[in-house]
């Protein structure tokens, strides 16, 4: 399964990670195989281990590297030291001119030593081409996100002007709806100030309406 994760380093992550590349120091193994190793339990590739102990750890545990360093030195002595006190084996050499057997401990087949793993020039270049990779991958992802928070500013923006656009709109409202309110009014009060009797003998009133906006009837033969 293709590893993707993406999201950022938690300070258990970077604990991890340096507990993990202390201890194959201390056992005498590559921080390869720790990146590796970091990466299966945290789902990153081993490239994004090793940019992020590179970059971020490393500089934080220069005291504990130099330890794990000497305790792998000091492991390495006590192994040879052991395989040295191992019973030698014995070489019987022809009799003296005496007649007694010569016998001596064979010294001359010293314990071959135990050789560091090596970081091969392929190791090195595959690594790179792993960080290469990740790299890019981070620079599209910042690309992508400064490009949504963009365009969520623009939508912000939109729809603060569409809200001062219906507050507008709702208070044109409510004054068209005021003002009709009030021209009902006067047109009920003209209608009811209006009476004619049953031949029609009463004059049609006349009306006049005041600085106030309301509607008055006039007294009959008054200018």
């Amino acid at each position: 399964m293709v590893k993707v994760r993406q999201d950022a380093w938690s300070h258990e992550d970077d604990l991890l990670l340096a507990e993990t590349v202390l201890r194959h120091i201390r056992e005498g193994s590559t921080q390869l195989n720790a990146f590796e190793e970091v990466g299966d339990k945290l789902n990153r590739t081993s490239a994004a281990c090793g940019f992020r102990w590179n970059a971020e750890v490393r500089m934080k545990y220069d005291n504990a590297i130099d330890l794990a360093k000497r305790q792998r030195k000091e492991k390495k002595r006590a192994m040879l030291g052991t395989t040295q006190k191992t019973k030698q084996p014995v070489v019987t050499l022809p009799k003296n001119s005496e007649g007694d057997t010569v016998e001596e401990k064979a010294d001359a087949y010293p314990t071959p030593a135990i050789e560091e793993p090596s970081i091969t020039m392929d190791m090195v270049i595959t690594f790179l081409r792993k960080v290469k990779k990740d790299y890019h991958a981070s620079n599209q992802s910042k690309v992508s996100l400064e490009h949504a928070q963009k365009e969520n500013m623009e939508l912000k923006e939109q729809v603060q002007s569409l809200e001062r656009q219906l507050a507008q709109s709702e208070k044109q409202l409510s004054t068209i709806q005021e003002d009709y309110q009030a021209f009902i009014q006067i047109m009920e009060r003209a209608r009811k100030m209006t009476v004619l009797d049953d031949q029609g003998t009463m004059p049609t009133p006349a009306f006049r309406m005041d600085k106030n906006g309301n509607l008055q009837q006039l007294a009959h033969g008054s200018n």
